[in-house]
């Protein structure tokens, strides 16, 4: 009986994987998705019954398992390096003339470049044993669970070999558009473009929410192709598609000079919005693996590859609104509102003008043509007004004399850009002030987002940071509003009573004293170990201390010699909350570090610079991003720049990446 039911198995896991390569690879489809899913349901109710006869490449393993609670490190067994950017036709020549120094006649592959985030993938005799993120190159985490449920990650390969792929996890428009949709129901925070959702996804640590995001994986690299008799890198697109991968076949090209190369760049650009998934740019590789391995690689990129980058996409749209909003501090900000477009993967409505003098430079009125781009991809930016569209019926701006939420009467002080709203009693400074104080880099209290706060605060509930700590008393009237569970409000109440123990530094940047960012708020922690220290320290002292200037110290004593202020601080001391400084680190301060200002140039190979500016701060030390007489010390990686230049001009000690290893670890 069991013979029976294990061939059974067999075959259909066979069936549901042959299925599943000629639906994602070939696009050929010979079972309908009604038999699909009849196949599926035979196949779930036999694992059920025999969980021994289970294989490991099952179609039912696509659903994920059970949640984890940490994602292990993984050492990558040749570095996973990125490519250089470029960014237009100039810097392609000059690729193809370096190239052209060491190869005489070479040619390029043209591929896509996904918008998505590099994945490393390990294959044993076939079978799938370990999937991996990038990481830093040298080091990244074992997603293998989650990857698992990315239906065109194969679970077996139609051969039996040991083999590591490379290719990018990525979400398609479809996917990204669903996801966020699901999220404006739920009243989540939507995803800022495709690769930031892909991202989250993969890093799930219930595999199950991956599999319902329905990411895909496009593969495009073997790290070492002359093992399967490999001689082109076009060759290894054709060798993973037989192996049972989706790739980009169809739109990768070869090309023999910059001339062909600019005209297959012009054709991706040209079909870039009706593709199913975002891509950015194009990677040009040397085909030949021999030419590639004569090129070799520099310590952090190949010399036989580039990542060229598209330029932002541009979108015209009409200005509909200048709307006004009041941040944390009272500082006023003009905002676009416009009819919805679709750019760099997500539907956008808005975007910042800043301020008064944004707006009288770029003459932007109510009912111009105005041209949309996200700076970086990320941020919505208005580029241009189109005046020549205009028709006589739009608005000139102008800026507001009274604080849209209060009616206070705005102020702008000398030298200064921005208009601000005095009142501290104003609820959209309130609001705005508690969702600061709860957010990740201050409190950090999971749970108590923007729509919860808002929530609270309406209800009545709060009104200062200080009423998030006495929420307790309004656990009946909580379990009385929608969305609010039982399990949502033990969560909240744990995340609060978490925050307490905070150290210094998140609890000053949380407080929301104007120019203090959460670098400030550290080297202020380190240096007065306790929040009565602070308040207590004069102007004089305050600016005495390194990155300390006369602004910051003043707007420090404003704060504190505020009464309100000085009540909120009383009552979170009655609360419980810490007011001293951790040092929760593995590192202990150094000489060698503390109170010095340390500047970064260049890539590093073993360490990223936020790991190293991280370690730098947690061994007592700042870090800059400019070299002037105050550095202390370079620490220079491959390719450094200017910054280089001037620290050996200005005598300054420079350290390379070995000896910053070193020191730290000594």
């Amino acid at each position: 009986m069991n013979d029976n039911i294990k061939k059974r198995i067999e075959e259909l896991v066979n069936i549901l994987n042959k299925a599943s390569h000629e639906y994602y690879v070939l696009d050929s489809p010979s079972i309908t998705d009604q038999e699909y899913d009849d196949y599926y349901s035979e196949l779930l109710r036999l694992e059920e019954k025999y969980p021994e006869l289970k294989r490991e490449d099952s179609p039912t393993l696509r659903v994920g398992g059970e949640a984890i609670s940490k994602f292990e490190k993984v050492t990558h067994k040749t570095p996973m390096l990125s490519f250089d950017d470029i960014f237009n036709e100039d810097e392609i020549r000059a690729f193809d003339e370096r190239i052209r120094k060491t190869i005489k006649y070479p040619t390029y592959t043209v591929e896509p470049k996904m918008d998505g985030l590099s994945g490393s993938l390990i294959y044993e005799k076939g079978l799938l044993v370990r999937v991996a993120t990038r990481g830093n190159g040298v080091v990244g985490e074992n997603i293998t669970l989650n990857a698992k449920t990315i239906k065109s990650i194969p679970l077996r390969l139609t051969k039996p070999i040991d083999i590591e792929v490379r290719g990018e996890i990525y979400m398609s428009k479809a996917s990204f558009a669903k996801a966020n949709m699901e999220r404006e129901l739920n009243n989540e925070p939507l995803f800022a473009n495709p690769r930031n959702a892909a991202a989250g996804s993969v890093r799930q640590l219930d595999s199950k929410i991956t599999a319902k995001r329905g990411l895909d994986f496009m593969a495009y690299f073997i790290p070492n192709p002359r093992d399967y008799g490999i001689k082109e890198q076009s060759e290894s697109l054709d060798y993973l598609k037989e192996l049972g991968f989706v790739t980009n076949y169809k739109l990768n090209t070869t090309a023999s000079s910059v001339d062909e190369i600019i005209k297959d760049i012009e054709k991706l650009a040209s079909i870039r919005k009706d593709l199913p998934y975002e891509i950015d740019g194009v990677v040009l590789k040397v085909n030949n693996l021999d030419d590639e391995e004569e090129l070799g690689y520099t310590a952090r990129v190949p010399r036989w590859g580039i990542a060229y980058k598209f330029p932002a996409e541009e979108v015209l749209t009409t200005l509909k609104e200048i709307k006004f909003t009041v941040g944390r501090t009272g500082k006023i900000t003009p905002n676009a509102i416009f009819s919805p477009v679709h750019v760099a993967g997500s539907l956008i409505s808005k975007a910042t003008l800043h301020n008064e003098d944004y707006c009288i430079a770029k003459d932007v009125r109510v009912g111009d043509t105005i041209s949309i781009r996200k700076a970086g991809d990320v941020i919505p930016e208005v580029v241009r007004v189109l005046k020549e569209r205009r028709n006589g019926t739009e608005k000139e701006f102008t800026m507001i004399e009274n604080c849209p939420i209060c009616n206070t009467r705005l102020v702008r002080k000398e030298k200064e850009a921005d208009y601000y709203c005095p009142n501290n009693l104003c609820p959209a400074r309130k609001i705005e002030n508690i969702i600061h104080f709860a957010e990740r880099e201050a409190m950090n209290i999971d749970g108590m987002g923007e729509s919860v706060i808002e929530d609270l605060y309406n209800e009545g509930f709060i009104t200062d940071v200080t009423d998030i700590y006495d929420i307790n008393k309004y656990e009946d009237e909580l379990m009385n509003l929608e969305g609010y569970g039982t399990k949502k409000i033990s969560n909240l109440k744990a995340a609060i009573e978490r925050s307490k123990s905070n150290s210094l530094e998140r609890l000053l940047y949380g407080l929301g004293i104007r120019n203090v960012g959460a670098k400030t708020a550290k080297v202020l922690a380190r240096y007065y170990k306790t929040l009565d220290n602070l308040m207590t320290a004069s102007t004089e002292e305050l600016t005495g201390i390194n990155d300390i200037g006369s602004i910051i110290a003043t707007s420090i004593k404003e704060y504190f010699n505020d009464i309100n202020n000085k009540n909120i601080i009383n009552k979170l001391k009655e609360y419980g909350v810490n007011t001293t400084y951790i040092n929760n680190t593995e590192y202990e301060e150094k000489e060698e570090f503390k109170n010095k200002t340390f500047v970064l140039t260049g890539s590093l190979i073993n360490i990223t610079r936020d790991e190293a500016s991280k370690i730098i701060e947690d061994l007592g030390g700042k870090v800059s991003s400019s070299v002037s007489s105050k550095t202390s010390v370079v620490i220079v990686g491959d390719s450094p720049g200017s910054k280089y230049d001037k620290a050996l001009s200005l005598n300054i000690p420079i350290w390379n990446e070995e000896e910053f290893l070193e020191k730290i670890n000594n």
